[in-house]
């Protein structure tokens, strides 16, 4: 019987896939018996907060209009979920959507309401709810916000792997 490897991405995102059923499994606030440590509902872990340090630069890169800067923290095989759409690769989000999510990052002001994060080994998660507020293209903002990211530890620092966007109005 002879055996087809499965391609590179698909076992990075059965990985990836198989890491977040496990993070989503276990509550931000239960005690990681491994590590003996205790997270509260609503913070991030320490072993996460490189993770959630990176996730600031790649919003604060967006924000200042400096694309190239947003796209380093990003890994080639990112895969990018909003509003039911894909975006596969650092070079399509490149060719598609970062110039008109970084002016829009430019013409509003996003405040956060609460972060979560974990970390185990190379593998990170932090989710973000907030309110996004402003004026666009002539237009009001006022969505509330909810965002996770999944990193990998890179040799250079941590990366962005997976990002799932969604908003919605108040009220």
């Amino acid at each position: 019987m002879t055996h087809n490897p499965e391609p590179a991405m698909s076992r990075t995102v059965l990985a990836l896939a198989l890491s977040m059923t496990v993070l989503s499994a276990a509550p931000a606030f239960a005690q990681d018996h491994a590590h003996g440590h205790h997270h509260a509902p609503g913070s991030v872990a320490a072993e996460a907060t490189g993770a959630a340090a990176a996730v600031d630069a790649f919003h604060a890169a967006l924000k200042a209009g400096d694309t190239a800067a947003a796209l380093t923290f990003l890994a080639p095989d990112v895969m990018i979920f909003e509003e039911g759409g894909a975006e596969r690769s650092r070079d399509e989000y490149a060719s598609h959507h970062l110039g008109s999510d970084a002016a829009f990052a430019a013409a509003s002001e996003a405040t956060m309401a609460r972060r979560s994060g974990w970390a185990e080994g190379e593998l990170a998660w932090i989710t973000s709810e907030g309110r996004t507020t402003g004026q666009f293209n002539g237009r009001a903002v006022d969505r509330l916000t909810t965002e996770t990211m999944v990193l990998k530890r890179h040799a250079d620092g941590w990366r962005i792997h997976h990002i799932h966007w969604s908003s919605r109005a108040p009220g």
